[in-house]
This record gives structure tokens, sequence and C-alpha cells, in this order.
């Protein structure tokens, strides 16, 4: 008998519809059972993101640092600043819009929440270090491995950490987050505050989806500008790539039509099979925009104070943290949940509800990133040629 396949998606969007309805059924004593699950899950969660940010930033920054020498370090400016803007275009635009479409504390903190609903037991799993430490290790080996250039078993151990954090993401933590979810919405529904969080859920939703259309515009706009071509019919001709991982919500499965596209719009084939590949795992604009509008709204749903400069080192170490994202559905918002708690200051539960947005999202961020490598494509192709027509 098949084996029936449900995608990530459906399962959270089946377990919010599901912990809203049985917050409405069960009794105090079964709702426990399930915050119960919620507080030894959320404290696996704190314990398991340190080690995901060293064992998924640590050799991706090994990686980049070795390679096509100029060319890499170009592309890789390119898609940093280009992840990077699109946070401060997230940010500006969030705190601008979001203020009229939610009211401030509209979404009273799911912590205080939650502690109308207390868990029967509780296991504390302490990390092994904090997210900063974490952060400043990953650094100090990842520059080690670049210049350790002769050696390459530091390298295999790192890589094999990473599958070891790739696998436990898969297996134990993406198959747990629907379940995880659902008890958050159904202490939420218990608690009287689920239909107001929702509401402002789909109005995020909305204002996420026309900001992707508008940056991806601006990203073909200038690319167009500068390889001077017709920005609209390059973006026309990336269409196939964005519905692929739009189907798909993988950079990495979307790439060969994604290459073949760049092809299309006149990129020279050597610099399509390089930039292609390598902006699949690096350039996030898509899942950056996501994540910020997704905090900034959280946070004035809480009514929590915030700034520029607290966003400025939120957003430019979140572009870092993207690099290292694995190429798995929700993927990029595990990668950044560290970053999230050191410098926003969410707990886990805060943590739940951006997970919950960032996944009922993700295709169409996936499909953003997707189609901003063809922009990047277009301009590292640019730069390729006249560095070619100077040589000769």
């Amino acid at each position: 008998m098949k084996k029936i396949h449900i995608a990530l998606l459906p399962r959270i969007i089946i377990a919010i519809i599901l912990g809203v309805i049985l917050g409405h059924i069960f009794p105090l004593p079964l709702i426990r059972v399930f915050a119960t699950f919620n507080a030894i899950f959320g404290n696996l969660l704190k314990f398991l993101i340190p080690l995901i940010i060293f064992g998924l930033v640590t050799p991706a920054i090994g990686d980049i640092g070795k390679g096509a020498g100029r060319l890499l370090l170009i592309t890789a400016l390119i898609a940093y600043f280009s992840t990077v803007s699109s946070g401060f275009i997230s940010y500006f635009t969030s705190a601008s819009v979001f203020p009229g479409l939610i009211e401030l504390g509209a979404g009273q903190k799911v912590a205080e929440i939650g502690e109308s609903v207390e868990a029967y037991f509780n296991i504390q799993i302490p990390p092994v270090f904090d997210v900063m430490s974490a952060l400043v290790l990953s650094f100090t080996i990842g520059l080690g491995i670049t210049a350790l250039k002769n050696s390459t078993a530091l390298k295999d151990v790192m890589n094999d950490f990473k599958a070891i954090i790739t696998k436990t993401i898969e297996n134990v933590i993406i198959p747990l987050l629907p379940l995880y979810i659902m008890g958050i919405f159904m202490t939420m529904t218990y608690s009287g505050q689920a239909a107001r969080v929702i509401d402002v859920f789909l109005k995020i939703i909305i204002v996420i989806f026309i900001m992707h259309i508008c940056l991806l515009l601006l990203q073909f706009v200038i690319a167009g500008l500068i390889a001077k071509k017709n920005p609209f019919r390059m973006l026309k001709n990336m269409l196939p790539a964005y519905f692929t991982a739009l189907g798909t919500s993988s950079s990495a499965a979307t790439i060969p039509v994604t290459l073949r596209q760049v092809k299309i719009n006149g990129v020279n084939e050597g610099v399509a099979g390089f930039v292609v590949p390598l902006c699949a795992t690096i350039h996030m604009s898509g899942s950056m925009l996501k994540i910020v509008a997704c905090a900034v709204a959280l946070m004035l749903m809480q009514d929590k104070p915030f700034d520029i400069g607290m966003f400025a080192g939120f957003i430019l170490m979140l572009g870092v943290m993207m690099v290292a994202s694995p190429g798995v559905p929700g993927g990029s918002i595990m990668a950044a949940l560290g970053v999230l708690s050191s410098m926003l200051g969410f707990d886990e539960a805060d943590q739940a509800l951006m997970i919950a947005l960032y996944i009922a999202m993700d295709n169409f961020g996936t499909a953003c990133n997707v189609t901003g490598d063809g922009a990047i494509a277009l301009i590292v192709n640019r730069i390729h040629k006249e560095e070619t027509t100077s040589d000769l």
C-alpha cells in the first residue's frame, strides 16, 4: 500500500485548525498534556539551536572560502547585499504598514497566555553553549578550515556534523513541529486569543506576498539597468523557475529550471553554471523579507518596543545565518531561531508563532529566492563580460 505523504505546509494548516477546534472541545486536564509536550519540545529546541548554528554555519563558511576566486567573492557580496537589502526594505515597509493593520498588544504574549495552562512536568535540557558562543566558534573554525588548504580532515568532520544536524531537522524537529504548533493554538484558543491571532496572520501574509512581488520587480529593474536589457522580459522568462519553486519549495530542486531560464535571458553558460547553484545556497532575499516582516508584526502584536538600531544588527547577522540554511522546507527559519532569541528576545512560544507564519508562506519565499537568483546571474554575467573584454 502506497504511503500518503502530506507536505509540511498542509500539516501546519491542519495543526492550526485542529488546535483551534480542540481548544474549544478538550477539558483543561487534556490540554495540559499538550502543554507538557510543548514545554519539553521547547527545551529541546533551546538545546538544539546552538548546535544547529554551529553545524550549519561552520561548513558554509569553509565552503565559501574556497572556489572561483574573484567571481565567487563578487557573487557572494551581491547575494549578501541583496539579502540584507530585502531585510531593510521589509523592516521599513512593515514598520509603516503593520501599525495600521495590527492593534498594539493584539496578541497578548503567548508565553503569558500559556501560564493559564500549566504543564504537568518539565524536563530541563541546558544548551551545551549559548547562541553567541556558537556563532563565534562557527566563524573561528570555518575560517580555520579555509586556511588549512591541504587538510580536509576537519572539513570532513564538520560536513558529517552538518549531515547529522540536517537529519535531526528533517526527521525530528520538522515532523514534530505540527504537534508543537497545534499545542500552541490549543492553549491560545482555551485562553480566548486564537481568533485574534489568526486574523492578524492573514493580514500579515497578504502584505508579505505583495512585498515579494515588489521586491522581484525592484531586483530585475536594477539587473536590467546594469545588464542593459528589458527587466520585465527577463522577469517573465524566469516565471517557469518561480512556479517550479512554488511547487517544490526547494531552491536546490529548482536549479535545473533556473539554469535553463537564465541561459534564455542571455547569461553565459559558464557564469550560469557557477552562479545559479551558488545562489541557491547563499541568496535568501525572499526568506529574509518574510522573517523580518513576521518579527516586526509579532513585536507589534505584543506591544514590544523596537527600532531600526535593534533590527539593523538583527538583519546583518540574519544575512549570515541565511547562508547556512539547509535545503529542507522550513530550513531558513530553523537556522534563524538563534538570532531571533539572542537579538530580539523571542522565547520558544514566540518562535513557534514565527515558524507557523514562516512556513505558511514557505513556497512563496523560496520562489522569490530562486527568481532573484536570475537577477544576480544577469549582473554577474555583465561584470564577467566587461572583465573578459578588457583582458583582450
